[in-house]
């Protein structure tokens, strides 16, 4: 069994819990937001062997139509030194991403630190409670995710995914940094395509970005 370590929760303080908790359960399926907002959107992150990679498909698809096979779900932030994926509606993911990337600049990109007020503001403003998103954020030394409830978790293994093939693309990222030569980018990639063959909502235009150690 993994265990999994939120640094904070709405209140600050520090929660240990199982890996298969009803939590990690529902990040991964996406119930912690709106699962209509979710599909088409797979979002996968490591830490292997001193680098930080992270991935995510192109589709968007609204119902059971494909709007956009090629939408850009990575974005850099901290003049690049902060890679950061989003699952969710794809408006509420950039108010998001701009209250984080603040929280950076307050806090000189410590990520734990802006990742923990990102989640305090998440849980006690009326605004930001009503944005249907979650957040993957990864430095050259951290791999976190920020839930639709305002958690922050690290994941002990430094494997991080979430969206409709979340669980997929987590599955065979495990089995790769296990068995495979691939470095952490590789992974990501390999891991985003096997995903894409098993969850429709998810495809094979897939954007890797990492940062070394």
């Amino acid at each position: 069994m993994s265990y999994y370590k939120l640094f904070a929760d709405g209140d600050g303080e520090l929660i240990i819990f199982r890996g298969c908790s009803k939590l990690f359960s529902r990040i991964l399926s996406g119930a912690a937001v709106n699962p209509e907002t979710m599909h088409g959107t797979t979002i996968l992150a490591i830490r292997h062997q001193g680098k930080t990679a992270i991935g995510g498909d192109g589709q968007v698809t609204l119902g059971s139509i494909v709007m956009k096979p090629d939408a850009m779900k990575i974005r850099k932030l901290h003049q690049g030194k902060v890679l950061a994926g989003f699952a969710g509606s794809a408006a509420d993911s950039f108010a998001l991403l701009e209250r984080f990337e603040a929280r950076l600049k307050d806090f000189q990109g410590v990520v734990p630190r802006a990742a923990i007020e990102l989640a305090k503001d998440w849980r006690t403003d009326r605004m930001l409670r009503r944005l249907e998103a979650m957040l993957v954020v990864v430095d050259r030394e951290n791999v976190l995710v920020i839930s639709g409830n305002g958690d922050v978790i690290q994941p002990n293994d430094g494997i991080a995914a979430t969206g409709s093939g979340g669980a997929y693309a987590m599955a065979a990222a495990r089995a790769l940094a296990a068995h495979s030569q691939l470095d952490a980018a590789g992974i990501v990639r390999a891991s985003l395509e096997i995903a894409a063959d098993l969850c429709i909502y998810t495809n094979r235009n897939i954007v890797v970005e990492s940062l070394d150690s």
